[in-house]
């Protein structure tokens, strides 16, 4: 036989006789086919890779490409260059070659516009998609004893930064050694954080300065107040006396509106509430005692705090009793400054926050629900959620559509509540992580959202275009169903008081009675008697007539 390469024919290497004996052990297949894999088979399997991490560096640019005998910075060198450039010939047929090209094809983008948007005048209708939301990045505590993430602060000019706040807020279960650093991140830089804060003590809140984005201020876990520039390094610019401080952790702070924008105003569990102005921080400016007994003892433990720019005189208090504060700072005198108090929660309102659109509405969170409140009614909140399983840690509205809140839970959930859509139940529930979220924090263009975790992970989503886009009469819609809402609630409110005032009457004639049946006992045994005779007499004459009849 001859071979496929003529310079290589083939040669048998064994020649193995037929045994015609071994065909009866056998059945004939036939056709018999039989499949050939050239490459080897290898199984399919899967591999965690280590996280890449880059760095960004600067560089310096210098000019080149001149030659050696011309110095860049000589004008009349490098004009004299120029000059003898431009009348080589070579240099001439390189640009009318060139020029022909570029001319062409600025006519052919004179002619179509390829960034033209042809459905400008279409609106785009968010309802038809389904709420999503999707991953971008998670941050991680760079340390080794992991901390949980108690606190984040969007900078406010864009989406590029976010700062959060680390701490462990367990009591007593700080581990030797903790670090207690913070961290201010870039978006799209997870492997390290762009900045480090270095406070003297874990910081439990931080907070962005809306009217200048170098400077923060962050409430540490030994009570003090801290303030940053991020321009001038990561050791605290400033930081509060302790002895004018909070006795106990300095849980929120927010920035008031004033002509300065350097004021602020804190509050803790030590029950007080302080006013501060960062560019002087020995003491604070102000001092309100949480206390509604009037007694002018702290009886109430603030955690949040509410503050709306419209109403620069009016802020909020949630406290660890689960009772909300509505207070005036400009009231005549200390005791008036706590106007009305909501309670419903029964464990510690957590987040406290006016509807951006509704500020007479606002949002609380503490126990297992979040409930909706108006300033109108102080008896009962108009809406609330229903109770969860699991306790929920924090809360927000959005600032885009004013339907939509946010909660966070303790098993790692993140629920999106629409009410144009259902008021039962969430619209979207997210499992974020396996383990507690602790804070959460919107950006203001309504489209992205952090959240810390236990472990001090920071999760960033992005929200879909109908959570993050206000919808078609969206605002009148609100509107009609808080109001719908609040009318409810006072027709039960005035049926209940009216069912008390009821009870509380029908209570007072049952204590007078046993005194009218003291007095009329003796009237009501003798007419009794009275009765009981007339009616055996009665009974005697009927008797006395059947036996007559009888007899007859």
């Amino acid at each position: 036989s001859s071979g496929i390469n003529a310079e290589w024919p083939l040669r048998p290497g064994v020649d193995i006789p037929v045994d015609e004996s071994l065909k009866e052990s056998f059945i004939e297949r036939n056709p018999c086919e039989s499949a050939i894999q050239c490459a080897p088979e290898m199984s399919e399997h899967e591999v965690n890779t280590e996280r890449f991490e880059t760095q960004s560096r600067g560089i310096n640019h210098v000019e080149g490409g001149w030659p050696k005998d011309i110095n860049p910075a000589e004008v009349e060198q490098t004009m004299r260059f120029r000059k003898k450039v431009e009348k080589d010939e070579v240099y001439i047929q390189a640009i009318q070659q060139l020029g022909s090209v570029m001319e062409h094809t600025i006519k052919q983008n004179n002619a179509v516009d390829i960034y033209e948007e042809y459905f400008n005048d279409i609106v785009e209708d968010g309802c038809a998609e389904p709420p999503s939301a999707k991953t971008i990045n998670v941050f991680r505590d760079p340390n080794d004893n992991k901390r949980s993430a108690v606190n984040i602060s969007w900078y406010p000019d864009n989406a590029q930064k976010l700062a959060v706040a680390y701490s462990v807020l367990e009591f007593q279960r700080s581990p030797p050694g903790m670090c207690m650093d913070s961290y201010i991140w870039d978006v799209e830089s997870p492997n390290k954080p762009d900045m480090v804060l270095k406070p003297i003590s874990p910081l439990v809140c931080i907070e962005y300065n809306p009217k200048d984005p170098h400077c923060l201020v962050g409430g540490q876990y030994n009570g003090q107040l801290a303030f940053w520039d991020t321009r001038k390094g990561s050791q605290p610019i400033e930081v509060s006396a302790i002895s004018n401080s909070h006795s106990d952790p300095l849980y929120k702070c927010i920035f008031l509106t004033s002509k300065t924008g350097t004021e602020c105003f804190t509050t803790s569990t030590d029950g007080q509430v302080l006013w501060w102005d960062i560019r002087k921080m020995a003491e604070p400016t102000e001092t309100l005692i949480l206390d509604i007994t009037k007694k002018g003892k702290p009886t109430l433990g603030g955690i949040s705090l509410e503050y709306e720019s419209t109403m620069p005189t009016k802020f909020m208090v949630g406290t660890e009793q689960g009772i909300v504060l509505s207070c005036n700072r400009k009231a005549k005198s200390p005791s008036e400054r706590i106007v009305a108090n909501f309670s419903g929660h029964y464990g510690p309102v957590y987040a406290l926050q006016r509807n951006p659109f509704f500020p007479k509405n606002f949002l609380t969170v503490g126990d297992w629900t979040a409930r909706i409140w108006s300033e109108d009614l102080r008896e009962s909140s108009i809406m609330w959620t229903k109770f969860h399983k699991s306790y929920l840690t924090d809360g927000c509205w959005s600032p885009v559509r004013p339907a939509v809140f946010f909660t966070s839970r303790m098993d790692g959930c993140l629920d999106v509540w629409d009410y144009m859509f259902k008021q039962n139940d969430p619209t979207l529930s997210l499992q974020v992580c396996d383990e507690a979220l602790n804070c959460l924090r919107i950006q203001d263009s309504g489209s992205l959202m952090a959240c810390g975790s236990h472990s001090g992970n920071v999760t960033l989503l992005e929200l879909s275009q109908s959570l993050s886009q206000q919808q078609r009469n969206e605002k009148a819609s609100v509107t009609q169903i808080f109001e719908r809402e609040t009318k409810r609630e006072k027709i039960l409110e005035s049926r209940y008081r009216e069912m008390k005032l009821k009870e509380r009457a029908k209570s007072q004639q049952e204590e007078r009675a046993p005194e009218d049946d003291e007095e009329n006992a003796d009237e009501l045994v003798a007419e009794a008697e009275k009765n009981f005779w007339f009616t055996v007499e009665q009974e005697k004459i009927g008797i006395e007539k059947k036996e007559k009849a009888a007899e007859q």
